[in-house]
């Protein structure tokens, strides 16, 4: 059954955008930097993370500049996991309800978990891999970039095995879904206050 999506309002209204309806405020719960909005899957263990941050990499936008922007932020996200973690493929972005002139780029990596601790024992609960769909948006007038990241845990049990097969392009149904959801964000993804970028 495809999910259903409501109107978001992100950053006290400033950003609006659909997320789906079986997803909670991660802000209700615990507390989140200013400059992100969290949200969880309440029936899964994915999550999509709204961060608004510094621009990063040279002035003006080609594919090498904002290549090397998107990079850089992956490294900050994964840190010195970055060693366990391959892209599968990135590419132009299109947000519908955005200028054209504004440059947006999405890439899918999967994460390897550390080597689980010989002396402990296989931890629990702790996922396969986790799969990650990050798009970036370049508001170069701004001086900021947006990032959209959607973090897809598979644990044993929780998924098909053999439905997840990146190399054979096959992405099974929980990145499938999270790629429906990022789909969705492209298409619906609005700046209702621009004034929101001086303050954070």
């Amino acid at each position: 059954m495809p999910a259903t999506y409501k109107s978001t309002p992100l950053y006290g209204g400033a950003l609006i955008c659909d997320l789906p309806t079986h997803f909670a405020d991660v802000s209700t719960i615990r507390q989140v930097p200013d400059n992100q909005e969290v949200y969880i899957d309440k029936e899964g263990f994915t999550s999509i993370v709204f961060d608004i941050t510094e621009r990063v990499g040279g002035p003006g936008s080609t594919p090498e500049i904002d290549g090397e922007a998107l990079t850089t932020h992956l490294e900050d996200i994964v840190g010195d996991e970055i060693a366990r973690t391959k892209v599968w493929n990135s590419a132009s972005t299109h947000f519908s309800r955005l200028d054209e002139s504004i440059p947006a780029y999405t890439l899918i990596a999967t994460q390897s978990p550390k080597p689980a601790d010989p002396s402990r024992g296989p931890a629990s609960g702790s996922p396969d891999f986790t799969a990650i769909i990050l798009t970036l948006l370049r508001l170069e007038r701004e001086k900021t970039d947006i990032l959209v990241t959607i973090n897809v845990p598979h644990i044993k049990g929780e998924y098909d095995e053999e439905e997840v097969d990146l190399e054979l392009g096959k992405q099974g149904k929980l990145i499938g879904d999270a790629v429906d959801y990022a789909a969705k964000i492209w298409e619906t993804f609005k700046v209702k206050d621009w004034t929101l970028f001086k303050e954070i």
